[in-house]
This record gives C-alpha cells, sequence and structure tokens, in this order.
C-alpha cells in the first residue's frame, strides 16, 4: 500500500491537505539546488528515478485531515521511493510537520515503512533521527497524542527514533519489524537471522508493539483511541450505591473473591467502558487500556486474574508504561487490583520484581493526574501494592488488602494453613477495616444476588464520580 493509499484508508474522504514544500535543498550537500551536479550525478538520477516510480518527490508525505471529523497530522513513509529510506530532506519535511502539529494542537497519526537511514548521505541523515525525535518529545510534552503504525518493513533508524515513540504503536500483520536488517546480519556474521524475531507478532506477543492491526482496520482502532485521547467527557449516567456497610467477615471475603463468577477487570470493561483499546495482548497478565469508564476518558491498569498468570516483572513494567501513558496524555489513571500475588520464583527474582514493585509504587504515588485505584477483589502482596497509592481508593465491599493470602500468614505464624480463617479476621484486611484506617476512602455495597455485571457497573459509576467530582 503506498503512501496516498493508506491516507485514503485511513482519513475521511477528501479531507487530506498536503503540507509538503518542493525539495529546495541538494540532499547529499545540504545546499540550495543549483542544477549542478554537486551531490553527485549518480545520486540525482537515483533520486528523479524513484521520483518517477513512487509519485512523489521524497520518502514521506505529510499534512493534516479529518479522522471521523477530528482534525489531525499525519506523516507517512512512501517505500516506493527509495526503499522508505531518510535523508535530510525527508527529515526535514517529517520535522517540520512534527512542529506544525505541535503548534496547531493536532495529534499525529505516523507510518513508517522504511530501511532507516539514506546511506548515500551517510552521517548527516543519519543524526537527523536525533532532530526528529526531539521533535516529537516536544510535542509530547504538550500533551498531544503520537500515534504510529508500523508497516512491513520498518528497520534501523527509523525503528529506532520515530517508529518507537508513539504512545500508541501498532503494526501490520506480518511485517519485518527490527532494528538490525536481516540481510546486513547476514552479511556481517555470515549466517542468517534467526527466523520470526523480527515480526510483529514476535514483537507484540513480546509487548514491544502494542497489537497487530491490518491496514483496513486502523480507522476503527484510531477512532477508538482518539475517542479517548481527544474527545470530551460525557455525562456519567450509571447509579452510585449508597447504603450503610457493617463489618465483612474476612474468610468470608477471602472465599467470595475467589469465585469463578467474582468480576474482575475484563468484566468493568466489558460491562461499563467503551472505546476501549486494548494495549496488551489478551493473554496478557496485566491488563493496560486506554477507555471510558462511565463516559469518563482515562488509563486502566489492572491485573486479569482470568489468564491465572503471576504477576511478574514484565507485567510489573507494563503497568509502570501505564502509569507514564497517563501522565503523557495528562489523561486519569485508573488501577484495578485483583490479584492472589506477585510471581514468587527464581526467575521473577532474577527479573527483578522487588525494584519493579518498588517502582509502580513509586511511579503511582508521585503522578501529577488524578489517580484512583479500585480494589475489586483479591489484594495480595506486593503485587497489589505496586497498584495501591493512588490519590483515591475505592473498594468493593468484599474486597480485602493482606500482606499474605491467609493461608501463607497461618504458615508462618503457626507452620500450617489450619489458621487461615482465623488470621483473615485478624488482620484487619475487609474493606471496612481498610476504610476506618484511612487506606479505602469509598466502599461500594455488594447486595444480595449481586452479579459481575452489576458490580463492574456500580465500580464504574463509583470512578466517574470521583473524576467528574
Amino acid at each position: 500500500m503506498s503512501a496516498r493509499e493508506l491516507i485514503e484508508v485511513v482519513l475521511d474522504a477528501g479531507s487530506f491537505e498536503s503540507w509538503d514544500q518542493p525539495i529546495q535543498l541538494d540532499p547529499a550537500t545540504g545546499k540550495p539546488w543549483d542544477g549542478s551536479t554537486a551531490g553527485g550525478a549518480s545520486y540525482r538520477a537515483q533520486l528523479e528515478a524513484a521520483e518517477r516510480r513512487a509519485g512523489t518527490d521524497e520518502a514521506v508525505v505529510t499534512g493534516r485531515g479529518l479522522m471521523r471529523g477530528r482534525p489531525v497530522a499525519v506523516v507517512v513513509s512512501e517505500f516506493a521511493f527509495l526503499g522508505g529510506s531518510i535523508g535530510r530532506a525527508a527529515a526535514t519535511r517529517i520535522t517540520d510537520a512534527v512542529l506544525r502539529a505541535t503548534a496547531e494542537q493536532l495529534p499525529i497519526l505516523a507510518s513508517t515503512a522504511s530501511g532507516g537511514t539514506r546511506m548515500q548521505e551517510g552521517a548527516p541523515a543519519f543524526v537527523e533521527m536525533v532532530r526528529i525525535s526531539r521533535a516529537l518529545m516536544a510535542h509530547k510534552a504538550a500533551g498531544l497524542p503520537y500515534l504510529v503504525h508500523l508497516r512491513h518493513p520498518t528497520t534501523g533508524g527509523v525503528f529506532a527514533s520515530w517508529g518507537s515513540l508513539g504512545h500508541i504503536t501498532v503494526a501490520e500483520p506480518g511485517a519485518l519489524v527490527g532494528f538490525l536488517g536481516p540481510k546486513v546480519y547476514e552479511a556481517l556474521y555470515d549466517q542468517p537471522f534467526p527466523s520470526g524475531v523480527q515480526t510483529s507478532e514476535h514483537l507484540a506477543a513480546y509487548g514491544v508493539v502494542d497489537g497487530v492491526v491490518e491496514a483496513a482496520d486502523l480507522p476503527v482502532l484510531l477512532d477508538r483511541a482518539l475517542a479517548v485521547l481527544v474527545d470530551p467527557p460525557d455525562e456519567p449516567t450509571l447509579e452510585r450505591r449508597t447504603g450503610e456497610i457493617g463489618p465483612a467477615d474476612g474468610w468470608d471475603s477471602v472465599l467470595r473473591t475467589r469465585r469463578p463468577d467474582r468480576a474482575g477487570v475484563r468484566e468493568l470493561l466489558r460491562y461499563a467502558a467503551t472505546s476501549t483499546v486494548r494495549l496488551t495482548e489478551p493473554d496478557a497478565s496485566m491488563l493496560v487500556a486506554l477507555t471510558r469508564l462511565d463516559g469518563q476518558p482515562c488509563v486502566l491498569v489492572g491485573q486479569d486474574r482470568s489468564q491465572d498468570k503471576p504477576m511478574g516483572p514484565t507485567a510489573l513494567r507494563q503497568a509502570r508504561r501505564g502509569m507514564h501513558l497517563a501522565e503523557d496524555l495528562g489523561l486519569p489513571l485508573v488501577t484495578v487490583i485483583d490479584t492472589p500475588g506477585a510471581e514468587l520464583s527464581a526467575a521473577a527474582e532474577e527479573g527483578g520484581i522487588g525494584a519493579e514493585i518498588a517502582q509502580c509504587i513509586a511511579t503511582l504515588a508521585t503522578l501529577q493526574v488524578p489517580t484512583i485505584s479500585i480494589l475489586l477483589g483479591q489484594g495480595t502482596g506486593g503485587g497489589a501494592l505496586a497498584l495501591l497509592p493512588a490519590t483515591t481508593v475505592i473498594a468493593a465491599e468484599h474486597a480485602w488488602l493482606a500482606p499474605l493470602p491467609p493461608e501463607g500468614a497461618s504458615a508462618i505464624m503457626h507452620g500450617d494453613t489450619t489458621q487461615a480463617a482465623t488470621l483473615a479476621a485478624a488482620q484487619h484486611i475487609t474493606s471496612t477495616a481498610l476504610r476506618a484506617d484511612g487506606t479505602v476512602h469509598h466502599i461500594v455495597p455488594e447486595p444480595p444476588g449481586d452479579t459481575a455485571e452489576s458490580l463492574s457497573r456500580a465500580l464504574a459509576a463509583e470512578c466517574a464520580a470521583r473524576l467528574t467530582g
């Protein structure tokens, strides 16, 4: 797909306006074109042939348009122009577009397809990646969204700069995406690069990119993302729950939150959220998403108990990524606590599990955006504490928080697990006990017959009320 074909797919029909000015400088020298062959007759011929082949005068197309009625800026690689390689002229075009988008307060939609720096221009083109990155960081510092779509192939300096700085980054199916081009690796080391590593699907599984998306599906993804990032909040519509809540039985609460039909973070999104864009794979233990809870835009981070995976160092890094994303975009952060605990293993220790918990606590505790923690179910150990220190903490009536599961506490105190129920009552783990000591600020009642759907809606209503209040 060419740059202009992709623009036609993504933007509203007829809305694109080009920002591209004619190339004024000799890309090889950085000096004005003077009709001579100062940049090299061979390179000049290559540029002219590339222009005829690609139908563009450089390896990138920039401009503005409408995405479902929302003004956006676009920066799109044209691979047919010398493999989408970035020379000084293309870099200047990208930088100018980013600066203009920042001045006009526009989100940027970028789509890359490039082998990286243009070898004909050498180091002067290579260092332009710094200038592009600096402009993008200023754009992001202004609180403006930067959304990236990686096409086949995206490698080298492009992947290592503006291809990897997005708030959201997706790749097309089967795309070659990576820092080192496989042909270069094979030439340097006389062996092929391991197959399957530099594919969009593989990188999505490792959290390097946020997902794999067909070009035809980009409008849906972008519409959902911009609905959170750009559109104003809606008035809350869900009904809040009120009523007196008596002291909860600790062991009863533990058993309730372990039931398979208990509401989890997936139910919270399914029943009480709209415009959700997941930024982690469907089977990831930590869910990170852009979404609207009862009409309120936010970044949501939560342990996905349904995956039955421990919260390891990678999951905690994903959580911290969500925290930084909220801060970058100026969006409220909602964390959902529902975890049997952090991973306990040699691999977790080697991966720095303790340090990752500490970094999550420190990051969440010092964010400048509004923060809400929802204590939804189980709240065990450092994994729960990593998502707890928000400005406001809301708890479901039967949610609980403890340094260890009651069975673990019993094993430490009594040498076996027989005293779990007694310790659940003695360790002040219930929502009412947590409210009494100031850890929890508000409790959402769970009436008899409550369902995962109704509890999810009640928690979202309480969250929305706190965000709008």
